[in-house]
């Protein structure tokens, strides 16, 4: 079996594309490699946040949602993403840019052996940044090399994914006899799991907590999350293997950018297989990444009625000086 490689990005909703462009741009430093829409929907921009190159394992993406209320947290979500930054001192250079930004932020805390700084967006979607500090395992993207954060700071992926749920028992089994990761810790009501070369690009932290009402989904919660595999071979693995376990899947689906299939894994929680490539780079020079509508080939023929449908949102960078901290 084909064995997860860890993550491969986490979707999201937003209130404002504009408001979100530009908070993942300026105030965190991530690079928006494409711009483009929800292919189910194609009314809903889909703005995808990666590394330099957009590689697979770094990619924060959101959903433009229009007219959709504002979500609450609970039990059974997807409930914090986290971003890797290269060490220690990084936390520390990341909460005096949040104090002067005036982003919310819960202070630098130490989890599983690890310094993280929790911290909300404007929709109180919650995140967090994860130290790399003496980090094994999964390697790391590469920062945006003309963002506004320094390099030897700046976010370079995706850190351990929170899931928090009311039934610990079922979703640790599932963990672990279908997605084959390990738990590798524990801290109170919360459970670290690892899969592949392990890591914090290669992370699940669990948390059980019966008491919280059921998460409702809206803008500032996560759509969905998506873990990385090899290829088409080893995604057909996994469409093989998870009706074994019960599950209903989506089936196949080509997103152009990558190949990926969906499993309701349990209530409210959607996983996402996609793989490695193709990628962001195909349709796209590397130099002006995000800054035109991309449309996959499927849906170019429709693009005169998607321009008419979504609102002009000027995402060009390349023309513009970001000065460096």
């Amino acid at each position: 079996m084909n064995e997860l490689k860890g993550l491969h990005h986490v979707t999201a909703i937003t209130s404002s594309a504009e408001k979100n462009y530009e908070f993942f741009t300026y105030v965190l430093g991530m690079r928006l490699v494409k711009k483009t829409v929800n292919q189910d929907d194609i009314q809903t921009y889909h703005l995808f946040f990666a590394d330099d190159k957009g590689s697979a394992g770094t990619d924060m993406t959101f959903f433009d949602f229009p007219g959709i209320p504002k979500g609450s947290h609970g039990t059974n979500e997807i409930a914090k993403t986290s971003f890797r930054v290269p060490s220690n001192d990084a936390l520390d250079y990341w909460q005096n840019r949040f104090d002067r930004l005036e982003v919310k932020h819960n202070g630098i805390q130490v989890r599983f052996g690890k310094k993280v700084l929790p911290f909300v967006d404007f929709d109180d979607q919650s995140y967090e940044l994860v130290s790399d500090e003496h980090d094994r395992g999964v390697a790391p993207g590469t920062p945006w090399q003309k963002g506004p954060v320094p390099l030897e700071y700046a976010i370079t992926g995706l850190g351990p994914l929170y899931v928090r749920v009311d039934n610990l028992d079922y979703f640790k089994e599932m963990l672990e006899k279908v997605l084959l990761f390990k738990e590798v810790g524990e801290e109170g009501a919360l459970h670290l799991f690892e899969v592949g070369e392990g890591g914090n690009g290669a992370q699940v932290i669990l948390e059980y907590n019966p008491i919280l009402p059921p998460a409702r989904q809206g803008y500032g919660t996560v759509h969905h999350a998506a873990f990385r595999v090899e290829d088409r071979n080893a995604l057909e693995e996994w469409i093989e293997r998870m009706p074994r376990f019960g599950f209903r899947t989506s089936g196949y689906v080509n997103r152009h950018y990558f190949e990926s299939l969906y499993v309701n894994v349990a209530p409210q929680i959607l996983f996402e297989f996609a793989t490695d490539g193709p990628g962001f780079m195909g349709d796209e020079p590397y130099e002006t990444l995000g800054e035109k509508l991309s449309l996959p080939p499927m849906l170019e023929s429709k693009r005169e009625q998607i321009e008419q449908a979504v609102r002009p949102i000027d995402t060009v960078r390349s023309t513009k000086e970001i000065k460096k901290e």
